[in-house]
């Protein structure tokens, strides 16, 4: 079996996932260790947080499909992992039917309709903390759509499991306290400890809570038990709206109450392609995940070899990598940017990738500028999560939600204990370069009521028979195009089961900064190889990215994968 080679560093096995099967006890992850069993289930939830999967599963057992299932273990991951994800932001989903149909639902947060292309100007800090950073919160709105279009369940009852969970509590784990320490000091500040707004939930007490403290979130509970009883429109218009507007306002803000009722869910057609003879379908602009399938399309360009040389592939993957990130740069908003259906499609044909393979050299990588970046433009957020399920009669979704960087725009409403979004931020500023020398795009620029550009790539994968194969979809800001496509390609190319290609060491390389990511377990012998091919190598931690998937083993059997780089992940079925 074709590998990166390395074994699993020992210390992996302290992190505390697990890995379910159907019909399975919870097992400690090991890399050696896949079990499959043959009993048959109603369907999979995968998602960062254990507690939240469990959610997913009861919804299951109740009677509920996968779209009851993903709305439950959502708001729950909003609860325990408010620092990635929430009511107060957005994100998009793809859906599989039923009947095989497919629909791309894009719950992008949107720019206030006083925003201006030059609103940061005289200060790029305020597109990151602040009012003025907050785009408008548009989950509640996106996972309403979905439950109304294809659930089952009453809408209370998928609701309010999130809302007892935050008002009876929860203990604070040992991913929520690293990323408790990492958003102060990304801030600057222990505005989680010193501000009253924060610390009445994360340090009732003057100090921070720690690792099996129990956290409660009364306020947030109040809100979803209102949502839970009178439907998310509340939250749009009415008292719950105009408290979260005042907190925006009172921070320098320019968002309105109209704002708010104006936002609509916008739905799509996905993108799809083939791949080793799977149909792979993933949402468009202003996502960026055309880009993962572009690097898939490129890799199946070259016969599968009788011995593998995973040097050799190694390097010829990276280069797709690259190219495939130096074509990002004219991605945007469809709504606002002409011709993008067109240049999304040409990214996935064949010609394309046989354009790609014939410039890649097996010998040495190339300078920068051979891969086209043009105004190259990475979103790099840190606040985000994934969460897929699956049940036994096709259904499927892959959701991404995201409040940007880390707890978002460091804005919590008093009232509602809604934490609110930055993701003003993943726009382009005119005449401001990225942190990598790159001109800003032009694609991206703001303007009212646009939704920017995002790594987010959802992707649901269909087998030659026409039924479902694979969910998947990963969080980690720029690190999402490359974590995703490099799971599939395990799966679809060298026939790993999901638990083994979520485990895989990963590698990164988005052409600026020029260097490829590894992490400290990838293989040495294959990343001197790089090296000697002129790769500048930069070994990195686990952890950049967080991946979550579910494949159909057949005859009714699912495999639950929770990324095992998270301590307190994990994936389950019913």
């Amino acid at each position: 079996m074709y590998s990166f080679g390395s074994k699993i560093r020992p210390q992996w096995l302290l992190y505390g996932s697990f890995i379910w099967m159907t019909g399975s006890s919870a097992i400690p992850f090991s890399s050696d260790q896949v079990v499959l069993t043959a009993q048959d289930g109603a369907g999979a939830v995968a998602s960062e947080n254990m507690e939240c999967s469990r959610i997913g599963r009861d919804l299951l057992r109740q009677g509920g499909n996968a779209i009851d299932a993903m709305v439950g273990t959502q708001l729950c991951v909003g609860v325990t992992s408010m620092y990635h994800s929430g009511i107060g932001g957005g994100g998009f989903a793809l859906v599989r039917t039923a009947d095989g149909r497919y629909e791309t639902i894009d719950f992008r947060e949107t720019a206030p309709a006083a925003a201006t292309q030059d609103m940061y100007n005289d200060d790029v800090r305020a597109s990151i903390e602040g009012g003025l950073a907050v785009g408008v919160p548009s989950e509640l709105r996106g996972l309403e759509y979905m439950h109304e279009k294809w659930g089952d369940l009453a809408w209370e009852s998928v609701v309010m499991p999130a809302s007892h969970l935050a008002r009876e509590g929860f203990s604070v784990t040992a991913d929520m306290s690293r990323y408790m320490v990492a958003g102060m000091k990304d801030a600057g500040r222990d505005f989680l400890i010193d501000e009253p707004s924060w610390a009445e939930v994360f340090a009732p007490n003057g100090t921070l809570l720690g690792v099996g403290d129990t956290m409660y979130r009364t306020r947030l509970a109040d809100t979803l038990t209102t949502v839970a009883k009178k439907g998310a429109s509340v939250f749009y218009t009415g008292e719950l709206a105009a408290s979260f507007v005042k907190t925006v306002r009172d921070a320098d803000g320019i968002m309105t109450l109209e704002d708010l009722s104006a936002y609509r869910v916008e739905s799509r057609e996905p993108l799809s392609t083939t791949f080793r003879n799977h149909t792979l379908y993933t949402t468009g602009a202003p996502r960026q995940r055309p880009i993962t399938l572009n690097m898939l399309k490129t890799m199946e360009q070259y016969p599968l070899p009788p011995t593998p040389d995973t040097n050799l592939t190694t390097h010829r993957y990276n280069e797709a990598m690259r190219f495939a990130y130096g074509a990002r740069s004219l991605l945007g908003d469809p709504d606002f940017v002409r011709g993008l259906g067109p240049y999304e499609a040409s990214l996935i044909d064949d010609a394309t990738a046989a354009h790609t393979r014939a410039r890649i050299s097996d010998n040495e990588t190339q300078p920068v500028d051979h891969y086209a970046p043009h105004a190259l433009f990475v979103p790099d957020t840190h606040g985000t999560s994934h969460v897929v399920t699956a049940d036994s009669a096709g259904r499927a979704v892959s959701l991404t939600s995201t409040v940007n960087l880390l707890f978002g725009a460091l804005l919590v409403d008093p009232r509602t204990g809604v934490v609110l979004n930055n993701e003003m931020n993943d726009f382009s500023i005119p005449g401001v370069r990225n942190a990598f020398g790159f001109e800003p795009s032009p694609a991206n620029f703001i303007r009212p009521g646009k939704r920017s550009l995002s790594s987010i790539t959802p992707v649901i994968v269909e087998a030659p028979d026409g039924g479902l194969r694979a969910v998947v979809g990963a969080a980690g800001g720029s690190r999402i195009v490359s974590a995703t496509a490099q799971v599939l390609w395990h799966v679809l190319e060298h026939g790993m089961t999901m638990t083994e290609a979520v485990a895989e060491p990963r590698l990164h390389d988005q052409l600026m900064p020029n260097e490829v990511w590894l992490e400290y377990t990838f293989n040495n012998e294959t990343a001197a190889s790089l090296a000697d091919k002129g790769h500048q190598i930069k070994w990195v931690r686990e952890g950049l990215s967080a991946v979550q998937g579910i494949t159909v083993l057949g005859s009714g059997r699912f495999e639950a994968a929770s990324e095992p780089r998270q301590k307190n992940s994990g994936g389950l079925t019913a």
